[in-house]
């Protein structure tokens, strides 16, 4: 087999076209181990072994403009060179290589990771963990990194959440608000404990604006059917089952 032409291409890249008219795509890394500039002439074995390697660097490069674009796990570079359909070995030998350069350190990822989702997320320490987790490290690798923040940057999460809960409210009771509020921190990865002990701290009202929206909701859905005392149980009865209290004097004027 001959090389008749060598013309070079972007982003690393050679193209061959060979004595029977088949062209290549080689990566500069091939030409230079094959020293193809020099070297026209190659048998089938030698060729085979060629594309064998390009192969490798094929993954090489993608894996590595798939980590320049940001920070990846090991992990997430295994599912991405198997999902392109890299074999097993041209994968772990992709591993190596990044590793023995520099561009994979599972430390720096964990902290980078870790920094963002305190700085730029309301997430709290056990989603980071589980979202980790995910990605392939155990938990004795990052948790003293999650342990590092101290107890009050937590706490000042949780309290931003449950006053954005709050200042975004408009149709829940107290009863209700606090159930969600307190859903929604446990689903954010917060410990239960902390989140009683903020929410002990804060003041929420049964919003007298919210009780008549909902009285007069109940009402447009009742008042078709039922009129004076049994139209005002039923109102009653709808915005008990919301979680409102104190709603027994709001009811009697509305339906006078």
């Amino acid at each position: 087999m001959e090389i008749k032409k060598i013309s070079k291409k972007k982003n690393n890249l050679y193209q061959i076209l060979l004595s029977d008219n088949t062209s290549l795509s080689f990566y500069d890394d091939t030409i230079i181990k094959y020293n193809l500039l020099v070297n026209k002439t190659f048998d089938d074995k030698t060729l085979q072994e060629m594309l064998a390697f390009n192969n490798e660097s094929a993954a090489y490069y993608k894996a590595l403009s798939y980590i320049k674009a940001k920070l990846r796990t090991k992990k997430e570079i295994e599912d991405k060179l198997k999902k392109l359909g890299y074999t097993n070995n041209v994968v772990l030998a992709t591993i190596k290589r990044l590793e023995n350069q520099k561009y994979l350190n599972d430390d720096i990822y964990i902290k980078a990771y870790i920094s963002d989702q305190v700085n730029l997320t309301l997430k709290g320490p056990k989603k980071i963990s589980y979202e980790l987790e995910k990605l392939g490290f155990a938990s004795n690798v990052f948790n003293k990194y999650i342990e590092s923040y101290g107890e009050y940057i937590w706490q000042e999460k949780v309290r931003k959440v449950i006053n954005k809960k709050i200042k975004s409210n408009h149709n829940l009771s107290k009863r209700n608000l606090i159930i969600k509020i307190r859903t929604d921190l446990i689903n954010l990865g917060y410990n239960l404990d902390m989140i009683n002990q903020e929410l002990s701290k804060v003041e929420i009202d049964d919003d007298e604006s919210i009780i008549k929206k909902e009285i007069l909701k109940a009402s447009k859905k009742y008042s078709k059917k039922y009129s004076g005392k049994e139209l005002e149980w039923k109102i009653k009865n709808y915005l008990y089952s919301k979680g409102f209290k104190d709603y027994e004097e709001g009811v009697k004027n509305f339906c006078r």
